[in-house]
Order: C-alpha cells, then sequence, then structure tokens
C-alpha cells in the first residue's frame, strides 16, 4: 500500500488564528448536522444499492448527504474547495489553500445493514494538513471533534485516550482483515496474535471509541485519504497517535488531479503501544 513520510516541516503553513478555527468548526457542525437529517432519513429505510468500479456500495444517502454537506460548505467559503468521496474535486480553481475532505457515510456496509456504527467524516486541509476533523455518528447522535492545538471533545465534552503501555493489555478494533491483501493480514496477524482483545466491524467508530479511552489500537489496511484524515485531528486532539505502518506521518494533498490511493493506518491511545504494534506489523 502507498505510504507518505509527510510534508518537510520547512513547508508547513502557519496554523489560522484562533477566530478563523472557531468560524470553520461553527460550519463544520451545520455541516455534520445537515448530513445527518438526511442520513436519519434512509436509516433502515429500503433502498437502492449501487457498486461503484472498485464494488464498494453507495446508496442515495450517501449521495444526498454529500450533496448537501457540498452546498453549505461552499456557500459560506466560495474560495476553498471541496474533495467528496462519491463526486470528487469540487472548486473553480485547480488549486485552494483550504480543502473539506468528505465521507459523507464511513462504513456504507454497515449502514446498509442497519448497524448505527458508520459514521460521517469531515476534514479541513490547510495546504494538506489536517487542521479540522469531525467524526459524527447520526443515530446515536455522537460526535467527536478535533481541531489542531485543542483537545477533542464529545458532544462538547473533552475526551482523552487511556494508558495502555503494554501490548498485551491492549483491546484492538479493525474492520475486517479479510478486507486486507495477503501480505497485509499476515502483518496485522503479528499485533492481533499479541493483544488481550481484537475486535472487529466498526468502521471510523472505532477510532472515535479509542479518542474517547474505550480501546487502545486500530489498525487498518487500504483505506483511502477520505477515511483517515478527519480521524487525525480527532485522535491527536484526544492525546492519541496515528500514522501509517512504517510509523510516518498520514498526507495527502488533494487537487483536480489527486489520485486517491491506498493507506494503512495504525492508532494508539498510548505512544509506547504504537511502537509496538508497529514492531510487531514488521512493515517494510
Amino acid at each position: 500500500m502507498a505510504s507518505n513520510p509527510g510534508r518537510p516541516d520547512s513547508a508547513v503553513p502557519l496554523p489560522p488564528k484562533s477566530f478563523e478555527l472557531d468560524q470553520f468548526a461553527e460550519v463544520a457542525n451545520k455541516v455534520a448536522d445537515a448530513s445527518g437529517e438526511v442520513i436519519r432519513k434512509f436509516f433502515r429505510q429500503k433502498f437502492d444499492i449501487l457498486d461503484k468500479k472498485d464494488s464498494s456500495p453507495v446508496t442515495i444517502a450517501d449521495q444526498t448527504a454529500e450533496e448537501t454537506m457540498v452546498s453549505i460548505l461552499l456557500e459560506n467559503f466560495p474560495s476553498h474547495a471541496v474533495y467528496g468521496e462519491e463526486n470528487g474535486w469540487r472548486c473553480k480553481e485547480k488549486a485552494a489553500d483550504y480543502v473539506w475532505v468528505l465521507d459523507p457515510i464511513d462504513g456504507t456496509k454497515s449502514f446498509i445493514t442497519g448497524k448505527p456504527v458508520f459514521g460521517t467524516l469531515i476534514a479541513l486541509l490547510q495546504r494538506g494538513k489536517p487542521i479540522l476533523g469531525i467524526i459524527d455518528q447520526p443515530i446515536l447522535r455522537e460526535r467527536w471533534v478535533g481541531m489542531s492545538g485543542r483537545k477533542t471533545t464529545l458532544n462538547g465534552q473533552v475526551v482523552s485516550t487511556r494508558n495502555c503501555a503494554n501490548l498485551a493489555q491492549a483491546y484492538l478494533y479493525t474492520t475486517s482483515p479479510h478486507l486486507f491483501s495477503a501480505e497485509a493480514e499476515e502483518a496485522f496477524i503479528r499485533v492481533r496474535n499479541k493483544v488481550k482483545v481484537p475486535l472487529y466491524g466498526c468502521d471510523c467508530y472505532a477510532y472515535a471509541l479509542l479518542a474517547s479511552g474505550y480501546v487502545d489500537l486500530v489498525v487498518e489496511s487500504g483505506l483511502k485519504p477520505y477515511d483517515f484524515l478527519s480521524l487525525i485531528p480527532v485522535i491527536e486532539g484526544a492525546g492519541g497517535v496515528i500514522t501509517d505502518w512504517k510509523g510516518h506521518q498520514l498526507y495527502w494533498e488533494a487537487s483536480p488531479n489527486s489520485h486517491v490511493t491506498s493507506f494503512n493506518v495504525v492508532a494508539a491511545g498510548d505512544k509506547q503501544i504504537h511502537q509496538q504494534a508497529l514492531d510487531s506489523l514488521q512493515w517494510q
């Protein structure tokens, strides 16, 4: 899977001012509210399920929610770009300092099977760096918000990861190792065999549980940028660590010509078990 060691430090832009970040967050919350209203109307209802080119499912709920989200963002920030899972780049220009990256329903398989552990993912990138991230679970009405330089919140209350310094005591989540390549599955098994409890099937909700201190480790393979960019501010703002399987910073810069490559992602609530997981993965 593709990895990117990240942008050189010299190219990292200055963070937005506090009032600007507040403005971005206010609109992002409105976007999450609007997408949630759309998604709740379709949840556990009958609708057509289409297969995309990569054989992953998509529904009218994904498509309608994304269009709703895009319209709100471009109305409020006409100079920003939007990159959505369903329809890609939206901007009159070919580049923008600020790009919103959206996944209206991360965990569509959970959604179509009536399981409320999917989520709406909203990320704001400043020249490729995630400065704001939201994980929204519209059925349970839970919303995790992470912002650069601030502590992560769940429905307005500060949350944090828990200490777990030993991989043998860790609770591990992955969506499904059956989705991994053979080589990646072998690497995952090396971690799974060392943890206390392996758990399956939560999509982005697993990262939210990690940010709130209920699980210790999430290991995934083959994620697309819109699957993980919003998770970075949430995990880091809760005191956790999230990287690729080599320990590199996760980085992807959106543009009209961007290739949506796949990434291997490992997130941990504790730096020590993050390193132990990397050592066990042995990913070259």
